[in-house]
């Protein structure tokens, strides 16, 4: 098998093996379910059509989410658009993984409305690290930033995500009575 097949063939594989994550980085990028799906089809294709630009097989998820963010970025300047469409018909279920214990599922749905409230930069920050499991110094790569602005992005994202928490908990238990 030539290396060239086998590059593609790792990226087909990486496309199959990573789409859901990309799709769930493009939903964060995006806010729209419909928007995101277009994104990772664009993403799939790029990267498909890109597969003999691959150098190493080993992180090809993140080779898949840099793609994804750049087709973003490039689709935002055309529009000249900075800000992120309201997330409303994305099912829930599609957002977090349902688990048997409904106040968890409640919860999550919860904090990932409040993500999707972020700033942009924020949102993708919190989506990487938190959501996909992405380290500092791996964000900060896929995002062509300093890792010291990832943990500032990070800090004021959890400060916002904090006190929005806090307010909605307060606000629960007054109108509960306690």
């Amino acid at each position: 098998m030539s290396a060239e097949m086998t590059s593609e063939q790792a990226v087909r594989d990486a496309v199959q093996m990573h789409s859901r994550r990309v799709w769930r980085f493009a939903l964060a990028l995006s806010g729209a379910s419909d928007v995101a799906d277009d994104l990772v089809q664009a993403t799939c294709l790029r990267a498909l059509e890109r597969h003999h630009q691959v150098t190493s097989h080993d992180r090809l998820d993140s080779w898949l989410m840099t793609i994804c963010r750049s087709i973003w970025l490039n689709e935002v300047r055309s529009r000249s658009v900075r800000r992120a469409r309201a997330l409303s018909v994305t099912p829930e279920s599609e957002l977090v993984a349902t688990l048997p214990d409904s106040e968890t599922n409640i919860f999550a749905a919860e904090v990932f409305t409040q993500v999707m409230q972020l700033p942009e930069a924020q949102r993708e920050t919190v989506m990487l690290v938190f959501v996909e499991g992405y380290s500092y110094r791996e964000t900060a790569a896929l995002l062509d930033v300093p890792i010291g602005t990832i943990m500032s992005r990070l800090s004021n994202a959890r400060r916002k995500l904090k006190t929005v928490m806090q307010f909605e908990a307060a606000d629960a238990a007054r109108r509960s009575g306690k």
